[in-house]
């Protein structure tokens, strides 16, 4: 790797969604992406579900044993506002990646286009400089509420990509507090690790530093900075809002080195980038001591078995 790979900049955009609304937030996605690019950044990673929104304190009308009309008519909203991969969304975002010339990451609502179309993921996707998706990856496990309203991804998409800076791949939010997950990522040598989140609280930041530690890895942690004021005045349900202060979500975005060391953020209560400047020879010397699928692991004691084939409901032969 030259000189100019081994290091250079990299940005977190914690910014709010067009809540609901695709191509609105499509729109603002291609203006920060072009606007982060300026900074002459290589990499650059968006929060969790950002298109077309985390929709952080609705119930969907559920409760145990039923639910309402009002919640599968806001169940339908956020279904339509989805993203298709591929898809026209995917072109859009994907023009706007190659004239910026970066890698991009950014959490969407992914609707299944292979089978039903009723099912939608919560969906890491990855672009290359040139503008096409190189992969993706679907969170494993949705947390509490969110299983309701997204699907489990299966280990078909534990996505590492080897670039010229790097290895590049993550896990979504509360995945990265599963020790088996981030342990497979590790054993594909990831080097950037990508965590978007919808976790605003203080022992967040606690979790990106730990797993830098642990991976031996830069961490970028990249969150939503909501208010409710930005959901739509017209969304059903809207009134189960009311209890909520106003800052739905504080933010909370950071850029952690290998060694645990916090070299931007964290950035609270209000919409930013983050920049900081990655030097990937801190990757190896950090593992001088720590190598926890290396020197440090024990395989005669502990060994982890990864399934990445797809799960299918439906094969054909």
């Amino acid at each position: 790797m030259n000189d100019e790979l081994q290091r250079f900049k990299v940005a977190v955009v914690q910014a709010s969604p067009v809540l609901f609304n695709r191509e609105a937030t499509i729109e603002k996605t291609c203006r920060l992406i072009l606007e982060a690019a300026e900074k002459d950044v290589k990499l650059i990673l968006f929060p969790e579900a950002f298109i077309p929104a985390y929709p952080r304190g609705l119930s969907f009308g559920a409760v145990v044993g039923s639910r309402s009309l009002e919640g599968r008519r806001t169940w339908q909203r956020y279904w339509e506002n989805a993203v298709d991969v591929p898809g026209p969304a995917i072109e859009i975002i994907g023009e706007a990646v190659r004239e910026a010339g970066v890698y991009l990451a950014i959490g969407v609502i992914e609707r299944d286009t292979q089978f039903s179309q009723g099912t939608l993921y919560c969906t890491l996707l990855y672009f290359g400089p040139d503008g096409k998706l190189l992969g993706k990856h679907r969170k494993l496990k949705p947390t509490g509420s969110e299983r309701l309203i997204w699907g489990e991804g299966d280990g078909s998409t534990l996505t590492v990509l080897e670039t010229e800076l790097g290895k590049i791949g993550g896990l979504i939010c509360w995945e990265n507090y599963m020790p088996l997950a981030r342990m497979a990522m590790y054993s594909k040598g990831v080097e950037l690790y990508l965590a978007p989140t919808a976790d605003a609280r203080d022992s967040w930041q606690s979790t990106l530093r730990h797993i830098a530690c642990e991976g031996r890895c830069f961490v970028l942690g990249c969150n939503q900075f909501v208010t409710k004021e930005m959901y739509p005045d017209d969304l059903e349900g809207l009134d189960e809002l009311d209890e909520h202060p106003d800052v739905i979500c504080r933010g909370g975005s950071a850029i952690i080195s290998p060694f645990g060391e916090v070299l931007a953020g964290p950035l609270y209560d209000k919409q930013g980038i983050l920049f900081a400047d990655i030097d990937l020879a801190e990757v190896a010397r950090g593992k001088f001591d720590f190598d926890v699928v290396g020197h440090y692991a024990r395989p005669d004691v502990f060994q982890l078995v990864v399934n990445e084939s797809p799960l299918l409901p439906v094969v054909t032969k």
